[in-house]
């Protein structure tokens, strides 16, 4: 063997004895100072991250609250609200919300002022099942900072073709984009429609013809905790659920001194009138009933005039159908009745003999639509339910969202 050869042998040698001794078993005494066996890692605990931090203070109304498992997977929060109502007497409430696509918990509505939420999140982890709980305080308002909201429309109603949805506000909106943003219609059948701001306390929505016959609308505004500019809030959420009836048009021609009534396309009555006359003309336009009332009583002295001067009233009036908020009603009107036909000689009302009226107070719905024409009074804007009385295109830019 030469010495290359040797050298190669005691390489592979020494290799074999280096593996043999790392395998083997070694006690520790055999091994002084060897490291003990490895620990088990600890398994992660479920834990949540949020977008209120616990203990938070003075938290905004319009928040809308987020829950995210920063460990493990969320299953399920649920808030609860204490503080007090107007009177103080204290009261709960509970915040709705849901789990999203990504794993993240958001809230449905906002908060409300001076109130203490507790958050329970729960989830499970590597570590097992887990809950974590917090709390925040949202920031106090004043009444004077809260917008008390009011839907016209009432459920379980059955309205007229031509009702708009009706929304009411007892402070001034500024912030007229936020609030808009929270209003929902839903019709079946589904048809177009639009918001349009009529004041900075009313907004209304109207489709684009009238409502099919039959259609079932449901209205959510979910306002409350919404800004409403100006350092004020919505104060409440409401909704509404109602129907749309047949089709009742009435049309009054006062050129003809006529009212004919439309059921379905078809003429149901043509009925001799009388309308105002020069000095009070009845508003030509397209108006809605805003109410009936079976009897009413009018004065004059509500439209600025005496009722003891010459030109003065003071009436107890029967089937009273209102078209305007400013005094103009389709009523029962027997004093006048030489005129029916003939003359306008009312004081801007539209009236009529007493059979008739009760006739067409028995099929005239709250939300049919009244077109009168023959006048030179325009229909003001506003004075009434008058979002039919501009065009489609016109109503849609009345939207803050246009």
């Amino acid at each position: 063997m030469t010495w290359k050869a040797r050298g190669v042998a005691a390489l592979v040698a020494i290799t074999l004895a280096g593996t043999m001794s790392a395998c083997a078993p070694a006690s520790s005494s055999d091994r002084p100072g060897a490291a003990a066996p490895f620990a088990k890692a600890s398994q992660p605990a479920f834990a949540v991250t949020s977008n209120v931090a616990a203990d938070a203070k003075d938290v905004p109304v319009d928040t809308l609250l987020t829950v995210t498992a920063s460990s493990g997977a969320l299953e399920d929060v649920t808030v609860t609200g204490a503080g007090t109502d107007r009177s103080g007497k204290a009261i709960s409430t509970t915040v709705k919300g849901s789990i999203g696509a990504d794993g993240t918990w958001t809230a449905s509505e906002r908060l409300d002022p001076a109130t203490t939420y507790t958050v329970v999140s729960t989830g499970s982890a590597p570590a097992g099942d887990g809950s974590v709980t917090s709390t925040f305080t949202t920031t106090a308002l004043s009444l004077k900072q809260q917008v008390f909201v009011t839907i016209t429309n009432q459920s379980g109603t059955t309205y007229g073709v031509a009702m708009p949805i009706v929304v009411t506000f007892d402070l001034p909106v500024t912030d007229k984009k936020s609030f808009e943003r929270d209003l929902k219609v839903t019709t079946v059948p589904a048809q177009t429609g639009s918001w349009g701001w009529v004041s900075d306390r009313e907004v209304q929505w109207r489709p684009e013809t009238y409502f099919e016959p039959g259609t079932k609308v449901s209205v959510e505004a979910n306002l409350n905790g919404v800004s409403a500019g100006d350092g004020r809030y919505g104060q409440n959420s409401v909704s509404a659920d109602f129907t749309i009836g047949q089709s009742r048009v009435t049309k009054v021609d006062l050129a003809a001194k006529q009212l004919t009534q439309y059921v379905n396309g078809q003429v149901v009555a043509t009925i001799p009138v009388s309308g105002g006359k020069p000095g009070a003309e009845t508003r030509s336009g397209t108006s809605v009933v805003m109410e009936k009332l079976a009897q009413t009583r009018m004065a004059s002295e509500t439209v600025g005039i005496a009722n003891n001067s010459a030109d003065g009233y003071d009436l107890m009036v029967k089937y009273a159908m209102r078209i305007t908020t400013s005094g103009e009603f389709i009523h029962a009107a027997p004093w006048n009745s030489a005129n029916f036909g003939r003359a306008n000689l009312s004081h801007g009302c539209v009236g009529m003999g007493t059979g008739d009226a009760q006739k067409l107070f028995g099929i005239v719905q709250v939300g049919d639509p009244v077109v009168v024409s023959g006048t030179k009074r325009p229909l003001d804007d506003g004075n009434g339910w008058t979002a039919w009385n501009v065009s489609w295109q016109q109503w849609q830019a009345k939207s803050a969202l246009a």
